[in-house]
C-alpha cells in the first residue's frame, strides 16, 4: 500500500508538471516583451526570442525542462541570468522560517483547544472555542493580514506591517519581523486543525475503553489526555500533516501582503515578468512539498491503524 502511495505520488507531479508548464504557456505576453517594453521592434522582439529559446516548439521546450529537472537543474532565469536553484534557497529558508513559526503557535493551540471543547462538550467554553475558530476559518487570508496590520501595525504599532528580513538578522529580531504574517497563518490553519481534533476525540468517545475508563473513577482530563487522544492521534496527524503543507504552499498571498521576501513573493514577481523558468520552478516546488507531505500522512495513517499494516 505504500509502495502504491509513492507511485501514485510521482504520477500525480508528473501530471502537475505538465500543467504547470501548459499555465505558464498560455500566460499573455512573454519575457522578451517585458524586457524590451511595448515600444520594441518586431525584428528585436524575434530576435531575443530566438537568443532566449522561445521559438522551439511547446514538447521540445517542456523535454528539455523535464530532462534538467530530473539532473537537479532549475535552469536559469531569463530576466538577470543568474541560477534558479541559488536564488531560491535564501527565498526558501524565508518562507520555512515563517512556516514554522506559525506551526509552532498554531499545532499545540489547536490541540490544546479541541481537548478543551470535548472537555466542556455542549457548554460554553465549547461553543465559544467552536464559534471563534469558525469565524477565523470563514474569513479569507488577505482579509485577517490587513486586520492584523490595522490593529496591531498602525492603531497600536507593536509589530512592523512590512516583514523585512536578510542574512545575518539575530533569531529575536527575525521572530519579531515575521510576528504578523505568522500570527495570519495560525489563524488561517488553526480552526481546520482545532475542529478535526475535537471530533476525532469525541469519536473516540463512544468506545467502550472510554466508560470503563470513567468507571474507575478517572477525571475527565485523564480520559481524555490518556486514553482518547492517543487512540484519535492518526487522523490529527493526518490533518496537522495537511496543514503544514498549507503553511508553506498557501503562504503566497500572506507573504504578498507583508512584503515578505519568502518563495511565494519570488513567485509572484516572477509572473509579473513573465520569467517562465522561475515561475516553473517555484511551482514545482510547492507542488513537491505539497504532494510529499500528503504521502506522509498517507504513510503516518497507514502504519498507525493495525487493520491496514496486517490486512486480512
Amino acid at each position: 500500500m505504500i509502495a502504491q502511495r509513492v507511485a501514485l505520488s510521482l504520477l500525480i507531479l508528473f501530471a502537475v508538471s505538465v500543467v504547470i508548464f501548459v499555465g505558464t504557456e498560455i500566460l499573455p505576453g512573454d519575457v522578451a516583451q517585458n524586457i524590451l517594453g511595448q515600444t520594441a521592434t518586431p525584428e528585436a522582439l524575434a530576435n531575443l526570442r530566438e537568443k532566449m529559446g522561445l521559438n522551439e516548439p511547446a514538447l521540445s521546450r517542456y523535454l528539455s525542462w523535464l530532462g534538467g529537472l530530473l539532473q537537479g537543474d532549475l535552469g536559469v532565469a531569463l530576466t538577470n541570468g543568474r541560477d534558479i536553484a541559488e536564488s531560491l534557497i535564501s527565498r526558501f529558508g524565508n518562507t520555512l522560517f515563517l512556516a514554522a513559526v506559525a506551526a509552532i503557535m498554531s499545532v499545540p493551540l489547536a490541540i490544546f483547544l479541541g481537548l478543551v471543547a470535548v472537555r466542556y462538550r455542549d457548554r460554553w467554553p465549547d461553543k465559544v472555542i467552536s464559534a471563534a475558530t469558525l469565524t477565523s476559518i470563514s474569513l479569507p487570508e488577505f482579509f485577517i493580514g490587513y486586520l492584523l496590520m490595522l490593529f496591531f501595525a498602525v492603531k497600536f504599532p507593536a509589530f512592523p506591517s512590512v516583514a523585512s528580513v536578510y542574512d545575518g538578522m539575530g533569531f529575536l529580531a527575525r521572530l519579531h519581523a515575521v510576528a504578523l504574517p505568522a500570527f495570519a497563518l495560525t489563524l488561517v490553519v488553526l480552526a481546520h486543525m482545532m475542529r478535526m481534533t475535537r471530533a476525532a476525540v469525541l469519536n473516540v468517545m463512544e468506545s467502550p475503553f472510554i466508560e470503563t475508563a470513567e468507571l474507575k473513577g478517572l477525571s475527565s482530563f485523564k480520559v481524555i489526555y490518556r486514553h482518547a487522544l492517543p487512540n484519535a492521534i492518526a487522523p490529527i496527524v493526518n490533518v496537522v500533516m495537511l496543514n503544514m503543507a498549507y503553511l508553506i504552499v498557501g503562504v503566497v498571498v500572506i507573504e504578498v501582503i507583508f512584503v515578505y521576501p519568502g518563495l511565494g513573493q519570488y513567485l509572484v514577481d516572477h509572473v509579473a515578468k513573465r520569467d517562465v523558468p522561475v515561475v516553473q520552478a517555484a511551482g514545482l516546488i510547492f507542488a513537491v512539498i505539497f504532494i510529499g507531505l500528503n504521502l506522509i500522512a498517507d504513510i503516518t495513517a497507514l502504519l498507525s491503524n493495525p487493520r491496514l499494516r496486517h490486512p486480512k
